[in-house]
């Protein structure tokens, strides 16, 4: 769970991850449910250069059109959003763990 001043800290970065989203034009689900996951663990993050905070952004838009069913490829999200595929891929599992989800084995 988020507090509410983190939704208002990092408001440039949800209005990025938005704009990812609308790039790969996923549905209002799955972009709901990647803000989530991004607040939930955007709170333990803490880099002055903010390059952590892009990282779990892509790695949340990734988990979140997952979990929805809207989901895409590492690649496109990275494409989308300004990563290298590797920092999805190394991030996803742990953000959906840290939101008390069960990441798939596969």
């Amino acid at each position: 769970m988020y507090r509410a001043r983190d939704q208002v800290e990092n408001e440039a970065w949800l209005a990025e991850l938005q704009q990812a989203a609308d790039r790969l034009e996923l549905e209002t689900g799955a972009r709901s449910r990647a803000a989530d996951l991004f607040l939930t663990t955007i709170s333990d993050v803490d880099d002055p250069e903010d390059r952590s905070k892009r990282a779990v952004a892509a790695a949340s838009l990734y988990a979140g059109s997952l979990i929805e069913g809207d989901q895409r490829s590492q690649q496109a999200v990275a494409d989308a959003i300004g990563v290298a595929r590797l920092t999805i891929q190394q991030r996803w599992k742990t953000i959906l763990e840290e939101a008390g989800l069960q990441p798939p084995s596969w």
